[in-house]
């Protein structure tokens, strides 16, 4: 089998790119859970979107030339491209990166399209995943997030020990 070529849709910007995959995404799983349900429908997605999430943190790692935490807190911008997210830095050293998102665009454009919940599936499900295949030594802990009506969204990667 064909590998395909390396996704470089990311240089449009990861807002962007989840507007497009939502826009598509909404009415294709809207007809599946008229035949399968919603929770059936939204349990084979969550599987989807966290084996392709894990990938894209190999990938990631590898288009970084090296997966130290270090290495993560610099491909934040891919996420940041468009000003899609504010962040306050609170701790960034060798062993551990904690940010806050004070402001998240991709929560304002999944409300606007009516699929907040989608959202959380179509991305917030995918952090846990992408540092998992990033490096799995590294571990995220996140009690919050915007988009389920919290303040800010609470990022906090650390070293395991």
């Amino acid at each position: 089998m064909t590998q395909p070529p390396p996704d470089t849709l990311n240089a449009i910007g990861v807002l962007k790119r989840r507007e497009i995959e939502a826009r598509i995404l909404k009415p294709v799983l809207e007809a599946f859970a008229r035949e399968l349900g919603w929770e059936r429908t939204i349990e084979i997605l969550q599987g989807v979107i966290i084996a392709i999430a894990r990938e894209q943190g190999r990938e990631l790692a590898q288009s970084q030339g090296g997966c130290s935490l270090q290495q993560f807190a610099a491909s934040l911008e891919n996420w940041q491209k468009d000003d899609a997210m504010q962040i306050d830095i609170l701790v960034q050293n060798e062993e551990e990166f904690s940010f806050n998102v004070q402001r998240c665009r991709y929560a304002e454009m999944y409300r606007a399209l009516g699929m907040e919940q989608l959202g959380r599936v179509l991305s917030c499900s995918r952090d846990q995943a992408l540092i998992e295949g990033f490096n799995p030594e590294i571990e995220l802990t996140r009690t919050q997030t915007i988009l389920e009506g919290a303040p800010f969204c609470d990022f906090r990667y650390r070293i395991k020990r």
